[in-house]
């Protein structure tokens, strides 16, 4: 009996936890105007309106520059000049590909190297509304030393506000919630161990 109690209370903790999780993405959009930072940073997906969003924060001088993180590696820069439907020169000049990242973890992971490559400490995050608390908690966990400022776009994958009434909008935010706690796991483990007080790495410097 006590174990079923205790499997119950869990049981009741992760959906108290889940519709929170609902409910803080559906309050982060509309995003609000942010802040000019340092440069933007889009993470791909299944909706070019993460490209387009982020397209249109560089174009507003939202940032120095825009970092497509994750870009399938048989796009070639006019593909995602068109799905963004960026300002040609502005895209020409101020627009970096990443190709190295297969998943969350690895956009973090490139992000954090562009980012430390050209001194950017300010970030403008884009990515869809329901990947967003994951996404934010991986590039902190990548690059601790950055302020990062969130920008979710709605993509119509999942609708939050009414997630329950669909079994795939359903499964979907399931999925996401039980990564991002998963994540939240890894990261207090980590914590527990020594502290690293040595300072942020730094690019390096190249030779001539």
């Amino acid at each position: 009996m006590r174990t079923l109690a205790a499997l119950l209370v869990v049981l009741l903790i992760w959906v108290v936890g889940l519709v929170a999780f609902a409910q803080r993405i559906e309050r982060s959009t509309p995003p609000v105007e942010p802040p000019v930072a340092d440069a933007v940073v889009a993470l791909t997906g299944a909706s070019d309106l993460r490209l387009e969003a982020a397209a249109r924060l560089l174009e507003r001088g939202k940032g120095k520059r825009l970092l497509i993180s994750g870009v399938n590696r048989e796009a070639s820069r006019d593909d995602i000049l068109a799905v963004s439907r960026a300002v040609k020169p502005i895209y020409d000049c101020c627009v970096d590909l990443g190709y190295a990242a297969a998943n969350t973890i690895g956009n973090a992971e490139e992000i954090a190297d562009w980012a430390r490559g050209k001194r950017f400490t300010r970030l403008i995050v884009v990515t869809s509304d329901y990947h967003m608390p994951r996404s934010i908690l991986e590039i902190r966990a990548a690059m601790p030393e950055a302020t990062l400022i969130e920008y979710p776009v709605v993509t119509g994958l999942v609708d939050v506000d009414r997630w329950w009434r669909n079994q795939g909008d359903a499964r979907r935010l399931i999925v996401e919630y039980s990564k991002y706690l998963a994540i939240l796991a890894r990261e207090s483990f980590l914590a527990l161990g020594p502290r690293d007080d040595a300072s942020p790495a730094q690019p390096k410097e190249k030779s001539s």
